[in-house]
């Protein structure tokens, strides 16, 4: 006895079965590419607001420099 049923609509509904595994699998996967992703732009978001604090600590300081610099030379009131 073949272990393939006789009845030609159970035949079909193993194969939609297969299938719809075979397109499981696939949609777990692009969901765990996109939470890759996700964490990518996440931490490249964290990094870009970390260079843009630590731009304007420099930025700070180089303001308090050259105030310091113009009032030794009197170029501003105090």
């Amino acid at each position: 006895m073949s272990e393939e049923p006789d009845n030609p609509i159970l035949v079909y509904l193993r194969r939609m079965n297969a299938k719809l595994d075979s397109l499981v699998d696939l949609v777990a996967d692009h969901g765990r590419r996109l939470m890759a992703l996700d964490i990518a732009v996440a931490n490249l978001a964290a990094t870009e607001a970390s260079h843009y604090a630590n731009l304007a600590l420099r930025v700070d300081r180089v303001e308090e420099r050259l105030l310091r610099i113009e009032r030794r030379l009197d170029l501003v009131a105090v």
